[in-house]
């Protein structure tokens, strides 16, 4: 007997490395064929009493937070506007009230001075009334405690000013839309 390689050690070692290179093929063909599956959320947002402001607030939940993208019509030209969400998934209020407080799961509002989670930033109205455009909100998520899914997000007459203190209201709620998963 000769120190060499036996035949059936050769074929047994050939059939592996042709198994785990198929292996590797197949799983990046899922992964490209599959996709990243992102987390999403809709918002139709229907004015309230005495308002005609309207349109869509989407949620895409990203490695830096939730995306929240808008598309609204209706507004005042030329001006700016609070973002809000709000406690609860309601807006059957004629003004949005039943919609309750500002989102702030780490009780944040209880602190003078403090951005709560809710508040996602001022949006502008162009010339036409109408405001396209994208805010990041990294203190939210689309599931678990700081979740704004079944929440309400509201588009209020004033902008918000984070650094105000004491803090002052952003106006009565011009629109309204319960967050719903996509």
């Amino acid at each position: 007997m000769g120190k060499g390689i036996d035949r059936g050690d050769a074929r047994r070692a050939g059939n592996a490395a042709v198994l785990a290179v198929a292996a590797c093929m197949l799983l990046a063909g899922c992964t490209s064929f599959m996709g990243r599956q992102d987390k999403r959320a809709l918002a139709q947002v229907l004015p309230t009493v005495g308002s005609q402001v309207r349109g869509t607030v989407s949620f895409v939940e990203r490695s830096d937070g939730v995306q929240v993208s808008y598309n609204l019509i209706g507004l005042t030209p030329d001006s700016d506007h609070a973002v809000q969400v709000h406690e609860r998934g309601d807006c059957n209020a004629a003004d949005a009230s039943s919609a309750g407080s500002v989102f702030a799961p780490a009780a944040d509002r209880l602190k003078p001075g403090v951005r709560v989670e809710g508040d996602l930033g001022n949006i502008h109205a162009d010339s036409n009334g109408v405001a396209i455009g994208f805010i990041v909100a990294p203190d939210v998520s689309l599931d678990g405690v700081r979740s704004v899914q079944q929440r309400s997000v509201l588009v209020h007459r004033d902008p918000i000013d984070p650094y105000a203190f004491p803090a002052r209201g952003t106006g009565p709620a011009l629109a309204c839309g319960v967050i719903k998963a996509q």
